[in-house]
């Protein structure tokens, strides 16, 4: 019988408190340990994965690539520790849950997805905040946020708990017809948007001429002006609506480059009701088929 290492919950939420806060001091606070304690705890945690899993340059702490693997797999263990303790808790999931979703991914799904799990636990108080995924990402690191959708610009960001990948789709209006030749019409969210970047730069590749014949910062309107004929956009299958038709070479335009979305926390500040959500927002995009394991994640970043 081969020799199984366990990895102790307690070494792994020190461990993920202490990357998520950023000090050993802070991470000893919140945990209620002395730092001497928390030195300890990681000292155990490097001797279980048999290499350095933390390093220290100034005062920042980095992880090394032991380190990096570790932490994805040590949100996931405590993610459901904390769901199976949270399941045979009897006592009622309350408090205030604040939530950041980008204004240009998935708004009306995801929103669905987390008032179905507040109308399963009334005593929740919901905070939606839509914006920008850097400024989204700003408010979770200034503690502003507890839990946020955003998009990804690497691979090992942190706080990031789920990926997965989004090709945005061309989208325009069912009944409106246009050729390529002599130029493209877009409706696109303001500078800063990754859709709005990626649909420019594949026009530009294809050397297609464009012109941004509508702005707007809030999905509606952007959906709305596809629907009406005023240009056309790139959404996602989650925000195509009746009246739009979905576009690809065969109408001359060249694919969009894919976009990576994350789910993002801080796991030592979440409550018991915004360690509920991210299970349950979890549950919901693995239905769907989006959302990539830490396995997952780490063996596609292996192969490039």
């Amino acid at each position: 019988m081969r020799n199984i290492v366990n990895f102790q919950t307690d070494l792994l939420r020190t461990f993920v408190s202490v990357i998520d806060l950023g000090a050993f001091t802070k991470a000893g606070e919140a945990l209620g340990r002395t730092q001497p304690a928390i030195s300890l705890q990681i000292r155990r945690l490097e001797e279980l994965v048999g290499s350095p899993i933390i390093k220290q340059v100034g005062r920042t702490l980095l992880l090394t690539s032991e380190g990096e693997m570790l932490l994805s797999y040590a949100r996931e263990i405590l993610r459901l520790n904390d769901e199976v303790a949270s399941y045979f808790d009897r006592s009622k999931i309350a408090g205030v849950i604040r939530v950041g979703l980008p204004n240009d991914y998935a708004v009306a799904f995801l929103q669905g997805v987390i008032t179905e799990y507040t109308r399963q636990h009334t005593d929740i108080s919901l905070e939606l905040h839509c914006g920008w995924s850097a400024e989204i990402l700003d408010r979770l690191h200034a503690d502003e946020l507890d839990i946020a959708v955003a998009m990804v610009n690497g691979e090992r960001a942190q706080y990031l708990s789920r990926s997965w990948i989004e090709r945005p789709i061309w989208a325009a209006a069912a009944d409106v017809s246009f050729d390529p030749a002599i130029g493209i019409c877009l409706a696109a969210h303001p500078e800063g948007c990754a859709y709005r970047a990626r649909m420019i730069q594949a026009l530009d590749d294809a050397q297609i001429r464009w012109r941004v014949a509508y702005t707007g910062s809030g999905i509606a309107g952007l959906q709305n002006a596809v629907v009406n004929g005023l240009g056309v956009s790139a959404l996602t299958q989650y925000t195509m609506l009746p009246g739009m038709r979905a576009l690809d070479e065969r109408d001359g335009l060249p694919p969009l480059a894919e976009i990576r979305v994350g789910l993002f926390y801080k796991h030592p500040r979440l409550s018991d009701a915004g360690i509920g959500l991210v299970n349950h927002i979890i549950s919901r995009l693995d239905e769907a088929g989006v959302s990539s394991s830490p396995r997952s994640r780490y063996s596609e970043l292996d192969r490039r």
